[in-house]
């Protein structure tokens, strides 16, 4: 299982410190997975222009191309003007519309107040959706109060993130054990 986490935001550090966390969790609960994050803050994307993802070059064909050969993947994203960052849409707008196809989408959000707690479904959920993720129906909302010092103190959130974790790979398991029982019917 190769597991992709992306922090979603090149500015502030909350998403990051979530992120951080449920790599931490992934790589401890399931040590054989390969995992890499993609920290957005860190890297230098152009804008999308309607190209293939592999005619890019840089930072934004290795994260094209990281997570095109994910198969899970787990998003955290910052609540931006009660909608996602644009930093996040434009990597959503570099890969092509299937992207997602048989891939694992688990999701953290992050916001200042419980007045965004929504955005998932309304904003972030059609994208993966139309992109053609099996997303894990339950995501992690994480507030401004959950934190203190740059750590997660709430204890309810901690466990969400890692219940995240392990709904997401076994979302992943049973998803292959499909993929498996279809490719088997072609008997060739």
């Amino acid at each position: 299982m190769k597991v992709v986490g992306i922090s979603g935001s090149v500015i502030g550090s909350k998403t990051k410190i979530a992120m951080e966390y449920v790599m931490k969790q992934v790589h401890e609960q399931y040590p054989d997975a390969a995992t890499n994050m993609l920290d957005l803050n860190g890297l230098s994307l152009v804008f999308s222009d309607g190209r293939n993802y592999m005619e890019y070059e840089g930072d934004t064909k290795f994260v094209a191309e990281t997570i095109m050969s994910a198969d899970v993947l787990i998003i955290g994203t910052p609540t931006f003007q009660a909608s996602i960052p644009g930093v996040l849409k434009n990597v959503f707008d570099l890969l092509p519309v299937n992207a997602f196809l048989d891939k694992v989408v688990g999701v953290v959000a992050t916001a200042g107040s419980p007045k965004h707690f929504l955005m998932t479904e309304q904003q972030l959920k059609p994208i993966l959706a139309y992109m053609k993720a099996t997303i894990v129906s339950s995501y992690v909302f994480v507030e401004e109060q959950d934190y203190h010092r740059k750590q997660i103190i709430n204890d309810d959130v901690l466990f969400r993130l890692n219940r995240l974790v392990e709904d997401t790979a076994e979302t992943f398991k049973a998803m292959e054990i499909v993929r498996k029982s279809k490719e088997d019917a072609y008997g060739f």
